[in-house]
């Protein structure tokens, strides 16, 4: 059994340290990491499909053979922007398409239990790892001691200016400063409501409802969250483990129920 440090609010390690559950244990398994990660996010994708008669309505027929020209479906009337004109087809201009996009297609990606469980359980432990943090792009020279382990009088704080300094006394305070950067998305999603781009900050997982979930919800790239709600995707974003999380006491116990 590993024993690690526990900070206090001011960043100094207490006297008592706290035994690591036995999850930390766990092997470092990118490849399950990933298959976990886009399992959850093909469950937030959205069916989409066609109009099974878009392309279709229209008053076009085919002249027939014997004409000297082809034989596919050209619209009625007269003139040169309504008359003989192709349609219907899919190589004609506004013609239905070859194999439109179906709602029965599954684009669900599924994946077995045990691997999915062996999965976050791979990326709790690679939070302890700062090779693998630091490999991930988060700044975190000045933290002492890895996992972060916080004494539970942090989910009594209400203010996110407590917050911001409980995390630059952790040693957090240059991430926090990386994950504040704003930069301009490459291509169309300018213009489709995602024009900025973040980079991912701390995470910090307690046991349950508290004050500091509400305190902390709007630093920029800091999330918190309950060990009930843990996911593999926040553990690990982009399917990149290693994140800088910050755990309480309570939360890390709550982990031992895991072995």
């Amino acid at each position: 059994m590993v024993e690690s440090k526990v900070m206090n609010l001011k960043g100094n390690a207490k006297k008592t340290g706290i035994t690591l559950p036995e999850v930390f244990n766990t092997p470092y398994r990118p490849d399950l990491i990933k298959r976990a990660v886009l399992s959850e996010q093909s469950y937030k994708r959205q069916k989409q499909g066609r109009y099974l008669l878009a392309g279709r309505l229209v008053a076009a027929t085919s002249v027939g053979p014997g004409r000297g020209i082809s034989k596919i479906p050209r619209t009625h009337g007269k003139g040169t922007h309504h008359g003989n004109r192709a349609a219907f087809v899919h190589s004609a201009r506004g013609g239905k398409l070859a194999h439109p996009p179906k709602v029965e297609k599954i684009i669900i990606e599924k994946i077995n239990k045990k691997e999915k469980r062996f999965a976050i359980r791979s990326a709790v432990s690679s939070t302890a790892n700062k090779e693998l943090v630091e490999k991930r792009g988060h700044i975190v020279d000045g933290v002492k001691n890895f996992p972060i382990i916080l004494d539970n009088k942090a989910c009594e704080i209400k203010k996110a200016s407590v917050v911001l300094e409980l995390l630059d006394n952790l040693g957090l305070g240059n991430d926090l400063e990386r994950a504040k950067e704003k930069s301009i998305r490459a291509g169309k999603g300018k213009g489709r409501g995602r024009k900025y781009k973040r980079k991912i900050g701390p995470l910090i997982v307690v046991k349950d409802d508290c004050d500091l979930i509400k305190a902390g919800r709007n630093l920029s790239g800091v999330e918190i969250t309950k060990v009930s709600e843990l996911r593999v995707e926040k553990l690990a974003p982009g399917t990149y483990a290693g994140r800088a999380t910050v755990w309480t006491e309570d939360a890390i116990k709550a982990l031992e129920e895991w072995n």
